[in-house]
């Protein structure tokens, strides 16, 4: 199960927003079912976010949301936003093992 989900922060708070989405990936990494928990950003614009969810199943992705940093992440970053993260999840049919 595979999570893409793209956030724009406010002009000002990009620099925070980094800061808050980097201290989540050093939560997750102790998530068992989380495979794969990678924050980019952009080149041409430094206010947009893009994180890459890799799970095991669909347990896997509910414990991630149901955890208390999640839901701590979710607060403190509301107001950081410009507009409503997007959210998209796929199925993974095929990928490059190395």
């Amino acid at each position: 199960m595979i999570i893409v989900a793209s956030l724009k922060a406010k002009s000002g708070k990009e620099e925070e927003m980094g800061k808050v989405l980097r201290e989540m990936v050093g939560k997750v990494e102790k998530e068992e079912g989380t495979l794969t928990y990678t924050l980019h950003r952009s080149q041409k614009d430094p206010t947009q976010f893009l994180l890459y969810e890799r799970y095991k199943d669909k347990d896997a992705l509910d414990l991630h949301s149901s955890t208390s940093y999640f839901k701590e992440m979710l607060n403190v970053m509301g107001p950081l936003l410009d507009g409503a993260p997007g959210i998209k999840m796929y199925d993974e049919i095929a990928r490059l093992k190395k």
